[in-house]
């Protein structure tokens, strides 16, 4: 398996912006798949995710409401779509996989065993 994470860039407050986490492998279907974002000097923090096999989906709390995480299956690929971003959305942006990942843990890095390479979201105020 392989993510190729896209979409990312400058951006001002307010302004939207959609990434893209294209999944290389077989059975896409039946994988959850996260984002994750880090900032500097901080800790990698869960965003959203989307479960395999129903597209159950879940939101860290800041971003609820302002963010929309799907999935095309015809396409092997899961968005995040991003409204009204705010400079704390500043960081880089990672898309991570897991093919067995139980809701209770699905907020936790260390559950993904397959994580993409990052893109860099910068929101100016």
């Amino acid at each position: 398996v392989q993510l190729q994470a896209s979409g990312g860039g400058l951006a001002q407050a307010g302004d939207s912006l959609r990434l893209s986490c294209a999944f290389s492998g077989r059975s896409f279907r039946s994988y959850s798949v996260a984002w994750f974002r880090q900032a500097p000097e901080k800790e990698r923090e869960f965003v959203s995710a989307i479960k395999g096999n129903g597209g159950s989906t879940f939101y860290a709390d800041s971003v609820k409401g302002r963010f929309t995480i799907s999935r095309d299956n015809a396409k092997n690929t899961v968005y995040l779509r991003m409204n009204s971003l705010k400079p704390e959305d500043t960081a880089v942006y990672y898309c991570a996989a897991s093919s067995s990942i139980i809701n209770s843990s699905i907020r936790l890095s260390a559950m993904y065993n397959y994580w993409g390479q990052g893109t860099q979201v910068t929101v100016s105020s």
